[in-house]
């Protein structure tokens, strides 16, 4: 008998706000892939931009929407042996705002024991680039002043928890709403997204710049981070483009602005650096059993309303890691 069940589909390049509840089969694990029955879907800004046909290399509409999911595995494909029937996982999925999802067997996690699946979430996308970033590519070292763009959403919350637990002083960017949560956070200082961010950088670093700048924003805002970095030394880590592209010259690098711009993909690095990506791993565990990585809270959204927390996140109206629950019936 087919089983047909839940998931979102966006049918078009026109926002999140035209995606839509469809009915689908449930997918066959194929050789080296797990059939995940998901307790919980990430909502990540790559699903935002997938929505609007700025994400590289990102699905043709119509696609079933998301990537990120935790969940229990219900059906193994040929030749897994890395995990088993049962076992609670994270990993990452086309179409995983739906209630199962097929994900590559070698490339999940474990649920952390005694954390939800909603907790989970954001453990391999947001806490993994915020740490691959900062310390294997950013060094980051007790005592460096570092930038963090986007400082009260997913992986800026993660980066500054771990700036602070390195030692780090650690200057966020937020919306005014914002600023007492990245505050609570740990941030020695918060600076509104809409004020002049290379004039406040000078004034708090005495005009010597910042060693890191974690940079998701893009567009002029890239330059801005590039201008703000520490001569010579400074490192501008990019993970994001959310407001567009931009560029600097080599002249510029060469002359002008003699800094480090380091570019960031979490799929890349899984798979071009795998060794580097299972180390960020095996701190992040560390980080979980010191309470540096406390479980997450998410805003938690029904499958229905995937639409509206996309929308919602794209018009940077939320805090946090966002989540959406397909309450899938036992």
């Amino acid at each position: 008998m087919v089983t047909v069940v839940r998931a979102l589909e966006q049918p078009s390049l026109d926002g999140p706000r035209v995606m839509r509840l469809v009915d689908v089969v449930v997918p066959v694990a194929g050789s080296g892939e797990v059939l995940v029955k998901v307790g919980a879907a990430g909502v990540n800004f790559a699903d935002v931009m997938q929505t609007r046909g700025t994400y590289d290399g990102g699905p043709r509409p119509p696609y079933l929407a998301g990537f990120e999911a935790a969940g229990e595995i219900v059906a193994l494909g040929e030749s897994v042996t890395n995990v088993a029937l049962g076992d609670h996982v994270i990993g990452t999925g086309a179409g995983a705002f739906a209630e199962y999802v097929l994900m590559p067997a070698d490339t999940v996690v474990r649920v952390p024991t005694g954390w939800s699946d909603d907790e989970t979430l954001g453990l391999v996308l947001n806490w993994a680039t915020a740490l691959v970033s900062l310390r294997p590519l950013g060094r980051l070292t007790a005592g460096d002043i570092v930038l963090i763009h986007a400082a009260a959403g997913g992986v800026g919350q993660a980066a500054v928890r771990i700036a602070k637990y390195y030692g780090a002083t650690v200057i966020g960017t937020a919306s005014a709403s914002k600023h007492d949560v990245v505050r609570r956070l740990g941030a020695d200082h918060v600076i509104d997204r809409h004020a002049d961010l290379v004039a406040e950088v000078r004034r708090l670093t005495g005009g010597r710049g910042v060693d890191i700048v974690l940079e998701s924003v893009g567009g002029e805002t890239f330059r801005q981070s590039v201008e703000v970095a520490r001569r010579v030394t400074g490192k501008v880590v990019v993970i994001g483009a959310a407001a567009g592209e931009s560029s600097i010259s080599n002249w510029e690098l060469n002359f002008k602005h003699p800094v480090h711009v380091i570019g960031q993909h979490l799929t890349t690095t899984i798979q071009q650096a795998p060794e580097l990506f299972a180390e960020v791993l095996a701190e992040l565990d560390e980080l979980i059993k010191k309470g540096v990585y406390p479980p997450g809270r998410p805003t938690v959204y029904d499958l229905a309303d995937g639409p509206k927390a996309l929308a919602e996140l794209e018009a940077r109206a939320t805090v946090g890691k966002l989540a959406l629950r397909p309450s899938v019936d036992d």
